[in-house]
């Protein structure tokens, strides 16, 4: 019997990512798995959402990138604890890399933990990491088709925050294409239309946000 080293990967990681889940339901802490192309606004989105829910719900970040720290910086300086996952050269995070991180932040404390996974709409989807659930960014710039592009990605979100909605009208962006496309791929999926930048639509996400800590 031939089994392929792909899905021994997979087995291993479905492991881990059953034990942080476990983990996180036994902590009451919800975590959710931030996805999407670089430069849509991830980390100006989750640092704007620190910021605003300050007082209102303890968030930290496990933030995974190929190179750098960068961003988690950023996140410290809001004050908000934060962990940098280097990967050096690969395209995603893993369960196993989540349980490592978790040394290092006590999750414990937190209402919420965000995975702010590497910046790409494929290999991320591919791989669980115990999340309870799934975020996609997509920002208007990057373009109306990503969705048609990458529906293996947008199929298993739980929430789609469309970003930069302050820029409707500047660039070429049909919103209610993406809505649609989105809505045949998953049905019952949350969309926030929201600008990180200015605030605008940011109140319905942290609804949601406030919603999924109430029932843990």
């Amino acid at each position: 019997m031939k089994v392929s080293l792909n899905k021994k990967i997979l087995d291993k990681n479905e492991e881990c990512a059953l034990q942080n889940r476990a983990l996180f339901h036994k902590i009451g802490t919800f975590c959710a798995n931030v996805i999407s192309s670089p430069g849509s606004g991830k980390t100006t989105l989750l640092a704007r959402t620190i910021t605003d829910l300050w007082g209102r719900l303890r968030i930290g970040v496990i933030e995974g990138d190929i190179r750098t720290d960068t961003d988690a910086q950023k996140i410290r300086a809001t004050g908000a604890p934060a962990v940098q996952i280097e990967t050096k050269g690969s395209c995603h995070l893993s369960a196993e890399q989540i349980t490592r991180a978790l040394g290092s932040i006590d999750a414990a404390i937190l209402d919420v933990l965000f995975v702010e996974n590497v910046g790409n709409l494929v290999c991320p989807s591919a791989f669980d990491l115990g999340e309870q659930s799934r975020v996609v960014v997509l920002s208007l710039p990057e373009g109306d088709d990503k969705p048609i592009k990458y529906p293996g990605t947008f199929a298993k979100a739980d929430v789609l925050l469309i970003n930069k909605i302050d820029l409707a009208g500047h660039v070429d962006f049909d919103i209610e294409r993406v809505i649609r496309h989105v809505r045949t791929l998953r049905p019952d999926i949350a969309i926030f239309q929201v600008s990180a930048k200015t605030g605008q639509g940011m109140e319905g996400w942290y609804d949601w946000l406030k919603n999924k800590t109430d029932r843990l």
